[in-house]
C-alpha cells in the first residue's frame, strides 16, 4: 500500500459541526476526492481502515460521522468485534438514530461534505466518487441524485431499504442522477429483499442511469466489514475491486 497520512476534521453544517476523518497519499496530489459514507456503526478503526486503503489507490477520502446530531463517533460504545449478539444489543439504541437521519437532515449534510473536499487543498477540484455502506449505500444514492454536479461516480455495498414504498425512497431520486453507479448487493438480505432489487433495477435503466448491480452470492449484510461476524473476505476483496474499477474509469488523477 502507498504511504497514507490521515487527521481528524471538523466539518461544519447547518446543524453543528459534523466530525470526519480525512486520508490521503503521503506525497503528491492533489487526488480526486471521495466521500465515504459509513454504515450504521459509524467511524471507527475498521472503517478508517478502510478509508485508508481506498486512499493509498490515488484518492483523498472524507469519511463523516452523519450521526453528529448525537455526538461524536462512536455515538455508542463499540466492542473491538461485533459479533450477532453484540450486533443485536447496538440496534436497539441505534436503530432510532438511523431512523432520524431523514433525507431532509442527510442532504444539506451531504452538500455539507462536499463542499469540505471542494474546499479541501488534498483534493482535486472537480467532481467527486461516493461510496456508501449499509446505510450508507443509501446516502450515496441520495446524494448522486442531490448533487449531480459534484457527483461522477457512486457507489454501494450492502445497501438496505434502497427502494421502498415510502415517498423518501432513494430510488426515486434515479432521474436526477447523471454519475455511474454501481451496487454490489448482499445475498438473502432482509433490508433488500429481490423486489427492492427489482425495482432499483428497473427505476436505474428507465431513467437510463449508465449502473451495474450484481448480487454476491453468499455474502451477507455487512460482508465487507473486517469486525463484523458477517465479514467474508472474498466479497470484500470482490468490494474493492469493483469500487477501485468505477473510480479509476470516472475520476480524473492528477
Amino acid at each position: 500500500m502507498t504511504a497514507v497520512v490521515g487527521q481528524a476534521v471538523d466539518v461544519p453544517t447547518g446543524d453543528g459541526v459534523a466530525d470526519a476523518y480525512l486520508v490521503r497519499p503521503a506525497e503528491g496530489g492533489p487526488y480526486p476526492g471521495v466521500l465515504m459514507y459509513m454504515d450504521a456503526f459509524g467511524p471507527r478503526p475498521s472503517l478508517r481502515a478502510m478509508a485508508d486503503r481506498l486512499a493509498s489507490a490515488g484518492y483523498t477520502v472524507l469519511l463523516p460521522n452523519v450521526f453528529h446530531r448525537h455526538g461524536r463517533a462512536p455515538v455508542v460504545p463499540l466492542p473491538e468485534f461485533i459479533d450477532h449478539a453484540a450486533r443485536r444489543a447496538l440496534f436497539e439504541r441505534l436503530g432510532p438514530i438511523l431512523r432520524s437521519l431523514t433525507p431532509d437532515l442527510s442532504m444539506p449534510d451531504a452538500a455539507a461534505y462536499l463542499r469540505a473536499l471542494a474546499e479541501c487543498p488534498e483534493a482535486a477540484d472537480g467532481p467527486v466518487g461516493v461510496t456508501g455502506y449499509c446505510m450508507g449505500a443509501r446516502l450515496a444514492l441520495l446524494t448522486a441524485g442531490h448533487h449531480p454536479d459534484r457527483v461522477a461516480a457512486a457507489a454501494g455495498f450492502h445497501g438496505g431499504r434502497l427502494a421502498t414504498d415510502a415517498p423518501d425512497s432513494p430510488h426515486l431520486v434515479a432521474d436526477r442522477v447523471t454519475a455511474e453507479l454501481y451496487f454490489g448487493h448482499a445475498d438473502a438480505d432482509p433490508s433488500l429483499p429481490p423486489g427492492q432489487i427489482e425495482r432499483l433495477e428497473r427505476a436505474l435503466t428507465d431513467a437510463g442511469v449508465r449502473h451495474r448491480c450484481e448480487v454476491y452470492a453468499g455474502a451477507p449484510h455487512g460482508f465487507t466489514q473486517a469486525d463484523l461476524a458477517a465479514y467474508d473476505p472474498d466479497a470484500d476483496a470482490r468490494h474493492r475491486a469493483a469500487l477501485l474499477d468505477l473510480l479509476d474509469r470516472t475520476l480524473e488523477s492528477p
